[in-house]
């Protein structure tokens, strides 16, 4: 099942001035969005994002600028390999790493406390950045939930439709998107997490800021992305390595700086020789006010 008119009342226009609910015009396929358009008319001017093969396409193209724009036609071509090259090469390269495993990070999510939504619906989890979607599979093993995700590539979002395509079970909402202008409305999601990709966003700080937006309050907010482990020693040739595949960035490391104001249980761990993960929550607004007191752990 693909995204229905009752996943709608969930999104929103991207536009931070707008975040209207979207009307769809278009075909269906049996109770899914096939083909269209989603329009926003309480914009000035009224503006629409176009529906293909099932898949809302939610940003402006001349909006993707900076590092995303650079590294986005670079997913698209290397989309249909990347999944293996990240299975089978990143071990190798990190080797000796017994910790070089997703789920080392997927259990930061703490996905064994989510329980039924107050609807009585499945719990629903978004990744920003959801490439051609593998950390599925580890989300599936440990809970059963609506799973969302987004990308801004669209050679990645092709790969995952293509993986997801008549996938038996709950199926896989998916949305080309920016992290920077996520189309849902405040609180949505009962989980939030991005992998691989907050180091090339072009505003960090942003970025974390619509990934808070969109989750529910004091739900963990999970980031992992490249930094040399600060704690171990490394070969040259692991400083060699890391640095080829983090030619894009001068600086890979855990952006803490970047956590929205007023975050709680800020923790940054280091999850393989190459990765960080960096958690943190949000809290309720009426708790809010306390958990400034604390500061950022």
């Amino acid at each position: 099942m693909g995204i229905t008119l009752s996943d709608l009342a969930q999104m929103r226009c991207p536009i931070e001035s707008c975040r209207s609910p979207l009307l769809f015009q278009g075909t269906w396929s049996g109770a899914e969005l096939e083909s269209g358009v989603l329009k926003c008319e309480k914009a000035s001017p009224p503006h629409s994002y176009g529906v293909r093969g099932g898949i809302p396409f939610l940003l402006s193209d001349s909006e993707v600028e900076g590092m995303d724009g650079l590294l986005r036609p670079i997913y698209d071509m290397i989309a249909p390999v990347h999944d293996a090259g990240v299975r089978y090469m990143l071990p190798v390269l990190q080797f000796p790493d017994p910790r070089a495993s997703r789920r080392n990070y997927i259990t930061e999510l703490e996905l064994e406390k989510l329980g039924r939504a107050p609807g009585g619906g499945p719990p629903r989890i978004l990744e920003v950045g959801i490439g051609a979607g593998a950390n599925v599979r580890l989300i599936d093993a440990a809970v059963d939930a609506e799973i969302w995700g987004v990308d801004l590539s669209s050679g990645m979002i092709d790969e995952a439709n293509r993986r997801f395509h008549g996938r038996t079970g709950r199926s896989v909402r998916l949305a080309l998107a920016d992290a920077h202008a996520l189309p849902f409305e405040d609180g949505a999601f009962d989980r939030v997490f991005s992998v691989g990709s907050v180091n090339g966003f072009r505003e960090p700080r942003k970025a974390l800021a619509e990934m808070a937006r969109v989750a529910k309050p004091e739900t963990p907010i999970v980031v992992v992305d490249e930094e040399l482990d600060p704690k171990r020693e490394h070969l040259v040739l692991h400083r060699l390595l890391f640095r080829a595949l983090t030619a894009y960035d001068a600086n890979p490391h855990a952006p803490v700086e970047a956590v929205p104001d007023g975050a709680v249980d800020v923790e940054v761990t280091p999850v393989s020789r190459f990765y960080f993960c960096l958690r943190f929550r949000m809290p309720a607004p009426a708790a809010s006010g306390a958990a400034r007191s604390r500061g950022l752990a």
